[in-house]
């Protein structure tokens, strides 16, 4: 999921501010394909969120960019109003540019779905000395960094080599690639084929990293039925999509086919995602204290590769609101966890 080389420039964008934080009655969402983010297809397609549009009076546009990292720059450029991302490119691409931006839905943690692969090698500490493709400054680097830690190596220990998710599966596929870090529906491709070995994943840090749906701030503040009808409907499709019956299924089946996979395929991808199918389940990580502390540690690493601004003192320098508190720099807050339309889903009151 996910990387931050690109630093936006705030000023470059200002007069981009006054769109996005008028009330308005049109918005557009954009997504890319990982298993947690398959749902906004569905609810594009069968309409759903265009339902809970309706219901606000507002008009929804749901987009599919092919490129993660493509999709966040265009995000943080005011090009979309909302966003799915993970909590790192959070915090490294719009907040670290300067763009207030909230976490809307808490949909799910990576539970195996992010992982080192390995070519004809059955163990992590074999990595040393290799050539690692990735989407550099993502948080396959933070994995790679963490899976690192445990094998006692350091990121010097191997040449990392910055890779778009759309090139990993046709990179991997060379004869001189034999290390990647990436994440579903590219996991499962990359290890059907031969010798292929994941060696660490995401479910050695688990809740580590986590999958959102980020929205600009003014424009949740000044449009809260934007935030009413995205939660409403994202919670709908949850309904819809879990458990053993026909429809469930049918939906699923549906997430698949629009992944490139098949229901076994898409299953399995689930299987390790931990998704938060109720607000209930969302809401116990977005209260927890567990998040602060997960958050210092992806500011941290964030902070010393260079991602949160140029001639930033510290990881402190973006405030990170969260309902336990605050993280940083509470005067310059850019990232917020705001449990508020979580809390209204569970109610019953949207």
């Amino acid at each position: 999921m996910k990387y931050c080389s690109k630093k936006v420039t705030v000023l470059l964008f200002s007069l981009l501010v006054s769109a996005n934080t008028m009330a308005a009655d049109s918005f557009k969402v954009c997504w890319s394909i990982y298993v947690g983010w398959m749902p906004w297809a569905y609810g594009a397609q069968e309409g759903i969120v265009e339902k809970w549009g309706d219901k606000y009076g507002i008009d929804i546009d749901v987009v599919q960019i092919n490129d993660y990292v493509e999709s966040i720059n265009q995000y943080t450029t005011g090009q979309f109003d909302a966003c799915t991302m993970t909590n790192m490119d959070a915090l490294t691409i719009p907040a670290a540019g300067g763009v207030d931006s909230t976490a809307l839905i808490v949909g799910d943690f990576s539970n195996g779905n992010d992982a080192i692969i390995l070519k004809d090698k059955i163990s992590l500490a074999d990595i040393e000395g290799q050539i690692v493709n990735l989407v550099e400054l993502s948080v396959s680097h933070y994995l790679l960094a963490r899976g690192l830690d445990t094998v006692g190596l350091k990121e010097a220990d191997v040449n990392v080599v910055n890779t778009s998710d759309a090139d990993m599966v046709s990179v991997y596929g060379t004869d001189d690639i034999t290390a990647v870090v990436t994440w579903n529906p590219l996991v499962s491709e990359i290890l059907a084929q031969p010798n292929s070995n994941k060696v660490f994943d995401s479910s050695q840090i688990p809740g580590e990293i986590i999958d959102l749906l980020v929205i600009n701030t003014d424009t949740l503040n000044a449009n809260p039925n934007l935030g009413k009808a995205l939660v409403g409907a994202w919670y709908e499709i949850m309904e819809l999509m879990s458990g053993s019956d026909k429809v469930a299924i049918d939906t699923r089946t549906f997430m698949a086919e629009a992944s490139e996979t098949d229901l076994a395929g898409y299953d399995a991808q689930l299987a390790s995602t931990e998704m938060f199918y109720t607000p209930e389940a969302a809401l116990s990580l977005t209260n927890s204290e567990k998040l602060i502390a997960t958050m210092q540690n992806v500011a941290e690493f964030s902070f010393e590769h260079g991602l949160l601004g140029d001639g930033a003192p510290d990881a402190g320098v973006i405030g990170i609101e969260t309902p336990a508190g605050v993280f940083g720099d509470p005067s310059y807050i850019k990232l917020r966890f705001d449990p508020t339309y979580m809390e209204m889903a569970k109610n019953g009151q949207l």
